[in-house]
């Protein structure tokens, strides 16, 4: 199996409205560090998993309405519990469905938060 990764980075604004998460219940921010992992059990002809600059702008579009936002106020996330492993899931759906069906095996994305806490989500194509 092949991967390439690329990093991008996020600041968000948000609420975590549940008592499991004690102090921050409240309107905090976080900086994100977002990794994009894309797998494929096979080089294509040009011998790679896929461009570097492709990957590098997917991962962007798929932050881009995020980067800098109050995620309690963004109409996509109304009643989601915005953890860090959910907002992995909403980025790594969003470049799945930018990737074409049966030439990728999987994608992985890392949110970290903080150099000893992150949270991965893993979606099979």
């Amino acid at each position: 199996m092949f991967a390439l990764t690329v990093r991008d980075r996020m600041m968000i604004a948000h609420s975590l409205p549940h008592p499991a998460f004690g102090p921050a219940q409240a309107l905090h921010g976080a900086t994100f560090v977002v990794e994009l992992t894309i797998r494929r059990a096979e080089l294509g002809e040009e011998a790679i998993v896929i461009d570097i600059g492709e990957a590098t702008t997917l991962l962007k579009d798929a932050l881009a309405d995020l980067d800098y936002t109050n995620l309690d106020e963004h109409p996509e996330l109304a009643g989601t519990l915005t953890t860090t492993e959910a907002l992995a899931k909403l980025v790594a759906d969003r470049v799945a469905g930018k990737l074409p069906a049966g030439v990728y095996a999987g994608l992985d994305v890392t949110l970290r938060e903080h150099p000893d806490a992150w949270a991965t989500y893993t979606r099979e194509l």
